[in-house]
């Protein structure tokens, strides 16, 4: 990469640490919800299988969170719950995600959801 206003021989090293791992996970969490997956057969707006489109959301929720976005990763946890409402996975990250952000109320809920959901599932 090279900076404005440098010789254009002038690179700028690569970012170490944190923020190495962080950006290229948002930049893939970010490529996945707006189709640039190659084929498309990872975008999650085209699943025509409603689990397989809320496992892709789940999982880029997951991407979301553990880079830090976690305004996204509760948009993300809250459509897979939307398309499968009997997920509890997509109600659990929703809580986790909503935690991060201090609403406490509504990720209470999601984790009682989640619960629910889950005790439903037990034979």
């Amino acid at each position: 990469m090279i900076r404005p206003g440098r010789g254009a021989g002038t690179a700028v090293r690569p970012a170490r640490g944190a923020a190495a791992i962080a950006l290229p996970a948002a930049l893939l969490a970010a490529s996945l919800l707006a189709g640039c997956s190659g084929d498309g057969s990872g975008d999650a707006a085209t699943a025509t299988d409603p689990a397989t489109r809320a496992q892709m959301l789940v999982n880029a929720g997951n991407q979301a969170y553990h880079a830090g976005d976690f305004n996204l990763a509760a948009r993300r946890y809250a459509a897979a719950a939307v398309v499968r409402k009997d997920d509890p996975v997509a109600y659990f990250g929703l809580g986790m995600a909503l935690t991060k952000l201090g609403r406490d109320e509504d990720a209470r809920a999601a984790y009682q959801r989640a619960r629910e959901l889950t005790q439903k599932r037990k034979p």
